[in-house]
């Protein structure tokens, strides 16, 4: 081999040799747990349990609290601080920790909360001046991106209201919001500055409208308030400049100014493999292991990586910077032996460390600075110090400081999937090279060592040795991916054991070297093909995928041992055993409704109608929620995780009560990832839906059907829906009554008319306990009459957060409250759940400081709130 091939080789294995060292010359665990190793693991594990401990408040404690574990916390320390080594002085040591964690993130989310918009400046025309931060992001409803408030004032509504945006009253507004700014009309730039979207670090004065960060609450549905807490988002909003003058760019990005101009450059390098790619599936792809921004990919190739187990790739994972640093190593090395003058001052392989390493930091903050980045970084930067020192630590301690560094800078990180895959991943790693697991044990190893790099039975068991390390790390990480995002791709070995190597030594490489010369982008589109090619394939399958019902804490500790097990230097017997510590997780039962008895649950599907009704062996889904936009809808984006939660793995029926997207715009995604056994739908001949279902009805009055001791009956409409008429007159309306008289109406989006034809045809059967309200508490429904007819104890509006209809109308809310019908809002309480014998609201459930809460919030609780590996919130 080459000499700059063998120095190339040596320096990519210095931080795996670094990492290994530790194992094989202090193999008991006494010994590895005394001295300073013992202080470092017990240092950080009480930290982060001091972390941990804070992030389950339900609400945060006062400040007089935090002082005072901060107080107490020097005191507790003081006797280790002095010298002492006793065990009292250890464990006063790690208490002293763990509350100076809970008491400092405990401050630091108390001034994250101070940042939030005030209620009384939600809706206000407001003018803000400040930043762009971060890369905006395109999307079919226009531009999304975070901006710095630098300066910001009520409108002069008297300039407003002559299309001019001049300051008035100056405010103080959150350091950071997240604006959507629509796209222009088409025909020029309407904004009069000279372009129509903002960029990187660029300076803008915007008229806007503000909101407090708020988002879906579903069993199961990803926490977007909780994401906007830890980005550090205090309102949400729109930029309402539609005429020339009103929106205004100040200036460009500041040079001078690390952190702009690295967004800039980061925007610049995104926009150009956008442009200089193929196809928009192969762009999105390829931006996101260039610069680490996924926006571009689409919800469609999200649910195929997900589905087929290779969603952590699609992005700049550790795998990908460690590959970057060990390449950079070996350039920076082999430049500086160029230089006689420079290899005098500094040893070249030193020089080639710390050069890789800073190459390697500018690379992970390019993108974006996940958890993966900054775990990798902390580890490598770690490595190369203690190399450089003489004095490397054993993997398992670089690994704890890297932990401790990125909750230090970030305690919401432990609330991250990536957080706990990464340094699982990475533990599993360690124990697997540190004992010198290899297909050919430590007689293999050696023989490949004296062989050298030029046999072919050595490159032979290398690759052998690299496939049987990814199938362990997949088969150890499955049980918590499957807790964490709630299914588990089945496809997911043979999908990762051809597209770790590819992504990570084919698409990535050429994905970073085309922003030197661009041609290889295309390079790197057409190895793109394959993979989404294989990955499609096994996408396919009808069991690519297995979801199960949530599970207890007791249940997940044990799934997540027999992972860590599968990956230990162990005889397969024992290894198999893993086994029976995953089944309780495998075949955990879903809890379902007695025989004769219904659950319904109004989910939180924003302004929309999606409402499941089960019994013990069926489930119907009454609507399917709206479209968010051209990729996004209800139906993936709550229903399905909804759905994966429950442990429901058919829809018996799927009724769509009429035509308008706010109530089937998620149905295609619902029909495309469960199997759906019936359509009943109120949809004119010839809509698309209707030829997606084989048993497909037309939903008309007088059907009834029986479940599990649980009657169904339609109630409306009297006949076919026809294209001509008024969707809403249109709307199929059910009544479910179980064999306790427990009833619910379902009631979709009818009006007065077709609640006085409900009255007449039905009369005081229409009597239920709960009611859906008809059209989303709009004032052209909720009739005297009709509300007198059904008397409900329990009325549930499904709305959007201040959604641009002003539903609930205001009298309507007074028509209910002066009846005495308790009234349930899913934008205040989130997805809402009733039995007959008590009912819940999602936001009550597992409550958390960073969560919305109206001013008086609903009763009870009885669900469960998960997140999922999606990003972001469309606005």
């Amino acid at each position: 081999m080459p000499r700059v091939c063998r120095r190339a080789a040596t320096d990519m294995s210095t931080y795996s040799e670094g990492m290994r060292e530790g194992y094989r010359g202090d193999p008991t665990l006494a010994r590895m747990l005394s001295g300073i190793g013992g202080v470092l693991l017990l240092s950080v594990l009480a930290g982060l349990s001091g972390v941990a401990l804070q992030l389950a408040q339900p609400v945060l404690w006062p400040a007089w609290v935090d002082a005072a574990l901060l107080g107490v916390s020097v005191l507790a320390a003081w006797p280790f601080l002095r010298g002492g080594r006793a065990r009292r002085a250890f464990a006063l040591w790690a208490l002293a920790l763990l509350m100076a964690a809970a008491a400092s993130t405990s401050e630091r989310a108390r001034e994250r909360l101070a940042q939030r918009l005030p209620a009384d400046l939600e809706g206000q025309e407001l003018l803000v001046q400040g930043r762009v931060r971060g890369l905006p992001q395109a999307g079919p409803e226009g531009q999304v991106f975070g901006f710095e408030v630098e300066q910001a004032w009520r409108l002069d509504a008297a300039a407003w209201a002559r299309g001019r945006a001049e300051p008035a009253e100056a405010l103080t507004l959150p350091a950071l919001i997240r604006l959507s700014w629509p796209e222009p009309a088409a025909g020029g730039d309407l904004m009069g500055s000279g372009r129509a979207v903002p960029r990187a670090g660029e300076a803008w004065r915007l008229p806007v409208r503000l909101r407090q960060p708020h988002g879906l609450a579903n069993p199961g549905g990803f926490d977007a308030e909780l994401w906007l807490f830890e980005q550090g988002i205090g309102a949400v909003g729109t930029v309402r400049g539609t005429l020339p003058g009103q929106a205004v760019r100040l200036e460009g990005a500041r040079p001078w100014h690390p952190l702009e101009w690295l967004d800039h450059l980061r925007q610049r390098w995104r926009d150009h493999v956008l442009l200089s790619s193929p196809s928009p599936r192969t762009a999105g792809l390829l931006a996101a292991l260039a610069v680490g921004d996924q926006g571009a990919i689409g919800e469609q190739d999200w649910a195929l990586y997900r589905r087929t187990g290779v969603a952590h790739l699609v992005s700049i994972s550790g795998s990908h910077i460690t590959l970057f640093a060990a390449l950079a190593i070996a350039l920076v090395g082999r430049l500086w032996r160029t230089s006689a003058t420079l290899c005098l001052r500094l040893p070249a392989s030193t020089a080639g460390r710390w050069g890789g390493l800073a190459l390697a930091t500018l690379y992970a903050l390019l993108a974006g600075w996940g958890v993966p980045a900054q775990r990798t970084v902390w580890m490598l930067g770690g490595a190369v110090l203690l190399r450089s020192l003489g004095a490397p630590w054993p993997g398992w301690a670089l690994c704890a400081v890297a932990a401790a560094g990125t909750v230090t800078a970030d305690p919401w990180a432990l609330l991250q999937p990536g957080f706990w895959l990464s340094f699982l991943a990475v533990l599993m790693l360690l124990g697997m090279e540190g004992a010198g697991a290899s297909p050919g044990g430590e007689g293999a190893q050696e023989e490949a060592q004296e062989e050298g790099f030029h046999g072919p039975r050595s490159v032979w068991r290398g690759l052998r040795h690299a496939l049987m390390v990814q199938g362990l790390i997949t088969l150890g990480l499955a049980p918590l991916s499957l807790v964490l995002f709630g299914q588990l791709s089945l496809v997911g070995l043979p999908a990762n054991l051809l597209a770790v190597p590819w992504v990570t030594w084919v698409i990535t490489p050429l994905a970073l070297l085309g922003a030197l010369w661009p041609p290889l982008w295309q390079l790197a589109a057409w190895a793109i093909a394959p993979l989404q090619a294989w990955l499609q394939g096994l996408g396919a399958w009808s069991m690519a995928a297995w979801s199960v019902p949530a599970a207890g804490p007791g249940t997940v500790l044990l799934a997540v041992l027999g992972g860590f097990l599968v990956s230990l230097p162990l005889p397969w017997r024992l290894r198999a055993l893993s086994a029976l510590l995953w089944l309780p997780l495998l075949l955990v039962p879903a809890p379902r409704p007695a025989q004769g008895r219904f659950e319904l649950l109004a989910a939180d599907v924003g302004q929309g109608s999606a409402v499941l009704i089960r019994t013990a062996h069926h489930l119907l889904i009454h609507d399917a929620g709206p479209r968010y936009g051209s990729d996004s809808d209800a139906g993936r984006k709550v229903l399905v995780p909804l759905l994966q939660t429950l442990g429901e793995r058919r829809v018996d029926e799927l009724a769509l009560s009429h035509r308008d997207t706010d109530h089937v715009g998620g149905a295609q995604a619902l029909i495309d990832a469960l199997p759906v056994l019936r359509l009943r739908a109120s949809l004119a001949p010839g809509h698309p839906l209707l030829a997606q279902v084989a048993d497909t009805q037309v939903c008309l009055a007088g059907q009834q059907w029986s479940w599990d001791g649980v009657e169904f009956r339609v109630l409306h409409p009297f006949h076919a829906a026809r294209p001509d008429e008024a969707s809403n007159g249109q709307s199929c309306v059910i009544q479910v009554r179980d064999a306790q008289g427990h009833s619910a109406l379902l009631t979709g989006d009818v009006e007065l008319a077709q609640e006085a034809a409900l009255v007449q045809r039905w009369g005081q059967s229409l009597r239920s306990e709960v009611l859906i309200v008809p059209h989303h508490g709009s004032h052209t429904s909720s009739g005297e009459v009709f509300l007198a007819a059904v008397a409900p104890r329990m009325a549930v509006m499904q709305l959007g957060y201040r959604n641009r209809f002003g539903h609930p109308h205001p009298e309507i809310s007074e028509r209910y409250r002066q009846k005495s019908i308790t009234v349930v809002r899913t934008d205040q309480c989130g997805a809402w759940t009733w039995d007959g014998d008590g009912a819940s609201c999602t936001r009550n459930v597992r409550r958390h400081y960073w969560q919305w809460m109206p001013e008086n919030p609903a009763p009870v609780a009885g669900a469960v709130v998960a997140s999922s590996p999606e990003v972001g919130e469309r606005e």
